[in-house]
Parts: structure tokens; C-alpha cells; sequence
């Protein structure tokens, strides 16, 4: 199944999502945050920081920063590699798939009020 959506659009149904989210009671995430959870939730483990560097074309202290909010949020866990002590392995959490699902509801629903 393929969507096509004209720019005007994409740009609304991306401005209703970030509505939603900064409305919700859901921690609010930024930009770069959810990228990096979505990563995370969306691509098969295992996940590093210095991976998640490398994957989003940024700096381990930058992905530590997303890392340490997330964490406070409870949307992942982290801890140190027991066979490679310099890594650190990221991993999902019950908090953070359900933050995922209820976050692709919001789009799915406001996909659904998009104007044809």
C-alpha cells in the first residue's frame, strides 16, 4: 500500500502530530530525541551509543544527552557491555514500546482527519 500525500499535507499531518504530542501528557520529546527512540524501537537490536552515533550522524555525547532524557522517562535502559566494558548497550523498555505504539496511533488518527 502506498500513501501519497501533496507537500501541503505532509507538512499538516507532521504540524497535527507535534500538536498532539506537545499537548499529551507523554514526555515531550524533540525532534532529535525521537529519532533516536524510534531507532532504537524501530531497527533490530543490539543498539551502542556509539552505533546510534554513527546512525544518525552525530556525536556519542549528543546521543548520551537524547539517552540520559529517555532514560529519565524510562522509554529505554542502558548498561555496559559485560563482553566489551568500553560499550554501552541501550535497550528497550515496556514504558518506551508503549510510548511507540501510542505514538504511532497519533499519527495513524491524524492521518485519518487529513482533508482529501
Amino acid at each position: 500500500m502506498s500513501i501519497r500525500l501533496r507537500p501541503s499535507q505532509a507538512l499538516a499531518l507532521w504540524h497535527q502530530v507535534a500538536l498532539s504530542e506537545v499537548r499529551s501528557a507523554s514526555p515531550d520529546l524533540s525532534l532529535r530525541q525521537t529519532a533516536i527512540l524510534l531507532t532504537i524501537y524501530l531497527e533490530p537490536p543490539p543498539h551502542t551509543v556509539r552505533g546510534l552515533a554513527t546512525r544518525l550522524g552525530v556525536t556519542k555525547p549528543v546521543i548520551t544527552r537524547a539517552l540520559d532524557t529517555m532514560g529519565a522517562n524510562k522509554l529505554v535502559s542502558r548498561h555496559r557491555d559485560p563482553n566489551d566494558r568500553r560499550n554501552v548497550v541501550i535497550s528497550r523498555t515496556v514504558d518506551g514500546a508503549l510510548y511507540v505504539e501510542r505514538f504511532a496511533d497519533v499519527v495513524i488518527d491524524r492521518a485519518r482527519e487529513l482533508p482529501l
